[in-house]
């Protein structure tokens, strides 16, 4: 059994968020700061197990975890460590807003991560306080620098591109990775239930900087099997990458490759679009396992072609935080 969809996609890559809860106050995101929503508990460790074996022998090889922000569990390392030891797992990969990074990088590394993306939304410390609510820049720069000295496979630098923002900041960030070897990802703004207003006034096509980047002689390279989303470009020039994620660009869905699950154990087969299939009562026990892989399987072949985002569509979900972004 694999996990392919009516579409002939391929589903090697799970996104899985461990806590929705997030300490920053992102102007795009959670601009009110996080609100709980719900009493559960998040997903514990015997339930991750359950479900990522599970994954891997549906030929899951690639697993981020992501939140909120992940690392304010306190047992986040162990997680980390309990993934990269399940058969068939072959990358372990974060998403962080730098919080806890300059203290824990190494720890991460060693526990089994292999790629760590970062999110820095402007190099100049003023804007990034303006849009994260957080005047730690520099705090989050130094825990950047910590992950390229720890030895990752792979650090990226996420960046939500916003008009009037921080899109004058392309020159510095090209500065910045002409000598730093990390794949800078420019993501566009994306509409949900909660940003109508916001996406109107800051929304940017990634296709202006794609633009800029081939008139520049930037070079698009070709997706391996478990990547992500983006369109990335290299230049001789540059020990960085830049990578595009533009959601709103003709055909964006047709290589999807990555499934989530909240960190309520809900499936979720689209980050907009759907309520989600609960899996949970699933994850207490691996006697359960052969009912949980079918329950995924089944749920795959309710997968659309797209996310319709381009017709003006947000579907189900209130704010990106809520399933793991």
């Amino acid at each position: 059994m694999q996990l392919v969809d009516k579409f002939y996609r391929k589903f090697e890559y799970l996104r899985l968020s461990i806590t929705d809860e997030c300490n920053f106050k992102c102007n795009y995101c959670l601009p009110d700061g996080y609100q709980r929503t719900h009493q559960k508990q998040f997903l514990s460790q015997n339930e991750i197990q359950n479900l990522i074996t599970a994954f891997a022998e549906l030929g899951t090889s690639k697993v981020r975890i992501t939140g909120g922000e992940p690392s304010l569990r306190k047992d986040f390392s162990g997680i980390i460590e309990q993934i990269s030891g399940v058969p068939g797992i072959k990358k372990v990969a974060t998403t962080t807003n730098g919080f806890n990074l300059s203290k824990h990088a190494i720890d991460w590394y060693q526990a089994g991560l292999n790629t760590i993306n970062v999110s820095v939304d402007s190099l100049d410390a003023n804007t990034f306080n303006i849009i994260t609510g957080k005047n730690i820049f520099h705090k989050v720069m130094e825990g950047v620098e910590a992950c390229v000295q720890a030895g990752f496979d792979q650090v990226k630098v996420n960046s939500v591109l916003m008009k009037g923002l921080n899109d004058n900041d392309l020159n510095t960030f090209l500065s910045w990775i002409k000598i730093q070897p990390i794949q800078l990802r420019f993501i566009e703004l994306m509409q949900t239930d909660d940003n109508n207003e916001f996406f109107s006034r800051y929304h940017l096509s990634g296709e202006t900087i794609k633009q800029a980047l081939l008139a520049q002689q930037w070079q698009q390279k070709p997706r391996i099997a478990n990547d992500g989303p983006a369109e990335v470009f290299s230049h001789p020039d540059y020990q960085g990458e830049i990578g595009l994620i533009m959601p709103y660009s003709k055909d964006f869905c047709d290589n999807c490759n990555r499934l989530r699950v909240s960190a309520v154990g809900r499936l979720h087969l689209c980050l907009f679009g759907e309520e989600g299939v609960d899996l949970r009562h699933l994850l207490q026990d691996s006697k359960d396992k052969a009912e949980l892989k079918s329950t995924i399987l089944a749920a795959l072949k309710e997968k659309k072609s797209s996310h319709f985002l381009d017709l003006g569509l947000t579907g189900g979900t209130p704010h990106l935080a809520s399933i793991g972004g």
